[in-house]
């Protein structure tokens, strides 16, 4: 009975450390776009938006999820990682945004969040999912 009181705290520690690192997702995406994220998706219905948000979010969760599936026989020392190597993805993701949206014509933040579906979206989110995969492959 302990191993599982003992599971399910180690658990909701590591989730709530993951909802954290989604929610400054969430908040990173919508200082990167210009506008209320949540309007755009949620009330304009903007699939741009969305799609990029998606992308975070993902990239996010896959860190998260390597984090904790290699994490460290020591919980807190595991915790503290998921945290720090949470925070490097999504530095590194506004990192990716800024090098795309200078190499790219336009303003990208402006284009995601049009009404019409454009490809830069795809290429911000593929950025998003690349950069998350890079990170995760340096945890594991």
């Amino acid at each position: 009975m302990n191993d599982i009181i003992n599971g399910l705290g180690r658990a909701a520690s590591y989730g709530a450390v993951g909802v954290v690192l989604l929610v400054l997702g969430i908040v990173l995406v919508d200082a990167l776009t210009p506008g209320k994220l949540g309007r755009q998706i949620w009330q304009e219905r903007n699939r741009n938006a969305a799609v990029l948000l998606s992308s975070a979010l993902l990239g996010v969760g896959g860190i998260v999820f390597t984090s904790i599936w290699t994490t460290y026989e020591e919980f807190g020392k595991g915790l503290l990682s998921t945290a720090a190597f949470g925070l490097l993805c999504l530095v590194m993701m506004a990192l990716a945004f800024w090098v795309v949206d200078i190499v790219t014509p336009g303003k990208l933040g402006a284009t995601l969040v049009e009404d019409e579906s454009h490809p830069a979206v795809w290429v911000t989110a593929s950025c998003n999912i690349a950069v998350a995969a890079i990170v995760s492959a340096s945890i594991a």
